[in-house]
């Protein structure tokens, strides 16, 4: 199987020193989540600890139904570039920040009879959508979805596949060739604690993942 390599996004960062573990794996996007709901609620996160990412780690700010306004202001404050709309957003809300110039990422709750086509009305709007289990609260449930629903996705922007994958998901992973994946968002199922991620088991989750690849 031919394809780029992999995205790896992990999300749900909140304490500094985890942060610079973290970013020294090396994944390509690191999720701060500004939602008052979420036990791993970035807001207290000093913002010259986002600013400072290195290694090539590009930060995301998830937000859960503000306005463009709030998004802007903390993004500004942050360092930002990247949103990541975990709500009920409309694609107007979407295109307003990005018109403001940002990168917008849109999360879908993925059910078992989804209807994708209800959703290509962002197709030119966001940049790519995240894929996460269906869950009252909002992402961080640790459970998968039937990937089965993804061999008929027919719309253009490409996903993160988040939703519950865990450890030992590396070679799954990597053998799915589902149209549009661009790669894996990483959260609960790596942490010791909520915010609190475990960075040896992400380093061989990494590992294994790119390994996996090159022998595909």
């Amino acid at each position: 199987m031919s394809r780029e390599k992999m995205m790896i996004k992990v999300c749900g960062m909140r304490e500094p020193a985890n942060i610079r573990a973290v970013e020294s794996l090396g994944p390509s996007l690191m999720g701060f989540i500004f939602h008052d709901g979420s036990p791993r609620c970035a807001a207290g996160v000093a913002p010259e600890v986002v600013r400072n990412l290195a290694n090539g780690v590009r930060p995301v700010g998830v937000f859960v139904n503000r306005s463009a306004d709030y998004i802007d202001k903390t993004c500004r404050e942050y360092g930002i570039g990247i949103v990541q709309l975990h709500g009920d957003e409309t694609p107007g809300d979407c295109r307003e920040l990005s018109r403001r110039g940002y990168e917008v990422m849109k999360a879908i709750a993925v059910t078992p009879h989804i209807d994708w086509e209800a959703y290509r009305r962002y197709e030119g709007v966001v940049s790519m959508f995240v894929l996460d289990s269906s869950s009252p609260h909002r992402g961080g449930s640790g459970c998968k979805f039937d990937w089965s629903v993804l061999r008929g996705y027919p719309l253009s922007v490409p996903y993160l596949l988040g939703g519950g994958i865990g450890p030992d998901d590396a070679s799954l992973v990597a053998a799915t060739a589902y149209p549009g994946m661009a790669g894996v968002d990483l959260n609960s199922r790596f942490e010791e604690s909520p915010g609190l991620k475990n960075p040896d088991i992400l380093r061989s989750f990494i590992v294994s993942l790119g390994k996996t690849e090159e022998n595909e």
